[in-house]
């Protein structure tokens, strides 16, 4: 952590956003922790987490819209797709495939487990397109979110924009009612076509299934949208529609019962929710930098949030402290170093890959671009 406290931090990053980026990051770890804590601690814990996956993807449907819209306004004549994806990719792929190959290595040479699903649908990302996701490496489920959304919106543009010769500022707003639309119905109808929805329907169908989320980020997109074409609205309304966006997540996750076999829960529960993150964007978006300790810890945290979010379950939590046997006549103790272990080896590993994997690519890939 000293080695990313002392990086100097891009100029172009947005400290609002970093910070949205490391509770996202923190809410996740959080959750996943209280699997070692006792029940007596963990059920109050839980009453300060919120859905971290979902701030993510609206906050990657926010970043990813404007490098679209900033993009086709640039290269308005000439806007690659492929260069678009590449850029993607460098970003996403290398340290995925990385925890993905650790993953194998231990199973196969370290357990002698040789059951594995199918590994080239997780190559593809195609484990959890419309069936449940395997309960190998469960985290993959939302990369293969992301990566059907990188691959399916840009083209969506790409034809309102270049055959239908719709406006830039048209084509996205096209785009996202369609995608939200279509995905709301989507769940809907599946809701009813199902009879009984237990919480692990819930959660590997309507939560994790590629083609009943990808409308979380476009909600960003719309964000993106709005910073672009409507800045009056954007700026004008931050505070308020902060205010809102708060209010709106807390009415989400604690005045509004959850039920499996509820149209709420199946159906709207996700649109709410990424609509309050949503709302929470043009203020952040606006805190530009921030100084001190706080910040630092912040950013660094940001920075190694996607690697975090890799590892922190299946490799730290299900596979290494599987290896690490705590066993004391005092409970407390034992879930104590157990938690305390998952953390500090969640970070560390993390920092390790940010550092020289994720950093080195992100390079590569610029420079790559500078030589085009």
């Amino acid at each position: 952590m000293i080695k990313l406290l002392k990086r100097k931090t891009n100029k172009s990053r947005t400290y609002g956003l970093d910070i949205l980026r490391c509770l996202a990051i923190l809410f996740v770890v959080f959750s996943h922790g209280n699997l070692i804590l006792p029940q007596s601690i963990s059920i109050y814990l839980e009453l300060f987490i919120f859905d971290g996956v979902s701030l993510f993807f609206v906050l990657s449907g926010f970043l990813i819209g404007g490098i679209l819209i900033r993009e086709m306004e640039r290269k308005h004549s000439d806007f690659s797709l492929i260069s678009f994806w590449k850029n993607r990719w460098f970003r996403t792929l290398p340290a995925y495939f990385l925890v993905f190959i650790l993953l194998i290595f231990i199973d196969l040479i370290l357990a002698g487990d040789s059951s594995f699903p199918n590994l080239w649908s997780y190559v593809f990302f195609v484990q959890n397109l419309h069936y449940p996701h395997p309960e190998w490496f469960p985290e993959a489920w939302s990369l293969s979110v992301e990566e059907w959304f990188y691959i399916l919106m840009p083209l969506l543009l790409y034809f309102f924009n270049r055959f239908l010769k719709f406006k830039i500022e048209n084509s996205i707003m096209i785009v996202s009612i369609l995608v939200l639309l279509s995905v709301t119905f989507f769940r809907l109808y599946n809701f009813y076509l199902l009879k009984e929805i237990s919480e692990r329907d819930w959660d590997l169908i309507f939560r994790k299934q590629v083609f009943f989320r990808l409308d979380s980020l476009m909600y960003g997109v719309i964000g993106a949208f709005f910073y672009r074409y409507k800045k009056g609205i954007w700026f004008t309304y931050r505070k308020y529609f902060f205010i809102l966006g708060i209010i709106t997540a807390v009415i989400n996750k604690f005045l509004i019962p959850f039920d499996s076999n509820s149209i709420y829960s199946c159906v709207f529960y996700f649109s709410l929710d990424s609509l309050a993150t949503l709302l929470l964007l043009p203020y952040l978006n606006e805190i530009k930098t921030g100084k001190g300790l706080i910040y630092k810890a912040i950013t660094g945290i940001a920075l190694i949030s996607y690697s975090m979010y890799l590892v922190n379950y299946s490799l730290v939590m299900d596979r290494i402290l599987r290896f690490v046997s705590i066993n004391t006549n005092n409970n407390y103790i034992n879930f104590s170093v157990q938690y305390i272990l998952f953390w500090s080896i969640t970070v560390s590993i993390s920092m390790v890959i940010y550092n020289y994997c994720e950093v080195p690519m992100m390079n590569l890939r610029n420079k790559s671009n500078k030589s085009n």
